[in-house]
Parts: C-alpha cells; sequence; structure tokens
C-alpha cells in the first residue's frame, strides 16, 4: 500500500487537524446547532489527548504505540463521518459538511501515514534531551 506519510509529517497534520475541528463550529457557522458544536470540542480534545501520549515525536507523555494512534484515529474518522445522521444534525448543511470533510480527511491521512513505530533509541534520546530542560 503506498503510505507517502510519515510520522512526523502525521504529527504536523495533526496539529493542524485538531484547531480545526474544534474551532470549526466558529470558522464555518453553525453553532446554533449544539450537538455538533458540542462534538467539535469532543472530538478535537480526544484527538489531543491522543496526539500528547502517543510515542511518536511530539508526544509530551510517550505511552501509547503510534500504531493505537492510527486506529483511534481512523475509528474517530469513521465517527465523524456518521455523527450528522446519528446525533441528528444531517439536515445543517454546514454542520453536516464540516463532519464529512474533517471525517474524510482523518480517513485519508490515516490511511496514507506509515505505521511505523519510533525506534526506541531515538525515545530514549528525546527523554535524555527533555530532562536536561527544566521541569514547569
Amino acid at each position: 500500500m503506498w503510505q507517502p506519510i510519515t510520522r512526523p509529517m502525521h504529527g504536523i497534520a495533526e496539529a493542524a487537524y485538531i484547531p480545526a475541528i474544534a474551532s470549526a463550529p466558529e470558522t464555518v457557522g453553525f453553532t446554533e446547532e449544539e450537538t455538533a458544536t458540542t462534538l467539535c470540542r469532543a472530538i478535537g480534545g480526544m484527538a489531543l489527548t491522543s496526539s500528547l501520549v502517543t510515542k511518536a515525536e511530539w508526544g509530551a507523555v510517550q505511552v501509547m504505540p503510534y500504531k493505537t494512534h492510527l486506529t483511534i484515529d481512523f475509528v474517530t474518522s469513521a465517527f465523524t463521518l456518521a455523527a450528522p445522521w446519528l446525533f441528528g444534525f444531517s439536515r445543517n448543511e454546514k454542520a453536516r459538511n464540516s463532519f464529512i470533510a474533517m471525517g474524510l480527511t482523518g480517513l485519508v491521512v490515516g490511511l496514507l501515514s506509515r505505521p511505523e513505530e519510533m525506534d526506541p533509541a531515538k525515545v530514549r534520546r528525546l527523554r535524555r534531551k527533555a530532562d536536561t530542560h527544566p521541569a514547569l
């Protein structure tokens, strides 16, 4: 399978995706759709949490394997695609189309991402480097 997106590139895509989904109700204009707005915040928060605990260059607390992260991204993207019909806001064109776009984006990025775990030696180097900085 052709998978041109490396793990670091996936992290960059995720860094753009998280605020985009969390702010979609305001930027696209469907804040009156409370359920869709709440789901955007929840999906964004879940994606942020997943990202921060992933064993990857961007993970703050590296405990979750990257392959697990990709699986969560896939399930979340499929859920996002179905959400307008599951939660009854499919008639709201802006909300529905935003969820379709976000779900498809997540699926495409996830399917095109290489499921390569980070080298344990690199993890150790990043931890040593982090240990040289003062705690927050």
